[in-house]
This record gives C-alpha cells, structure tokens and sequence, in this order.
C-alpha cells in the first residue's frame, strides 16, 4: 500500500485499486488508530480516529481532492506535502 503523505503524526495511503475496492478512499493511520476515508466526501466510513485527527484528514483531502481521485483511477502514486 503506497503511502500518499505524512503529517502531524497520521500516515495517509492507499491501495493499489481492485474491483472489489471501490468507492476511491484513503487509509489513514495515527499511532494504533486507523480509519478510511472517502475522497468523494471526506468522511470517515470504517475506523477509530479521533475527531481532531478526522478534521486534518478532512482538510488534506479538500485540498487534493482531485488529484487523489486521478491517482486512485490511474494507480500513479506520488507524496502529497500537508497544505494548510
């Protein structure tokens, strides 16, 4: 699982896509927690991350939205830096 960033403590990847995979989503993982998010809205739909931690992921995927989409249809990974 190629990993996408890394910021105040979360990790954020994401699976090479397979059929069974969809909808398009992030993993992100902060310390034992873990909680995948959907790029199309940003929320949380399966994990444990604290809401602080939720709102960060949130904002990150705002901000790359569409490129995270063209990496999740094209399987062409590159690190993303957290922009506020």
């Amino acid at each position: 699982m190629p990993v996408i960033s890394r910021f105040f403590g979360i990790t954020i990847k994401m699976y090479i896509k397979q059929k069974e995979h969809n909808p398009p989503h992030i993993h992100a993982i902060y310390g034992d927690y873990i909680g995948m998010f959907s790029i199309e809205s940003g929320e949380m739909f399966e994990g444990d991350i604290p809401m602080k931690e939720q709102r960060i992921i949130r904002r990150f995927i705002s901000n790359y939205k569409n490129k995270l989409l063209e990496m999740w249809e094209n399987q062409q990974f590159e690190l993303l830096p957290y922009n506020e």
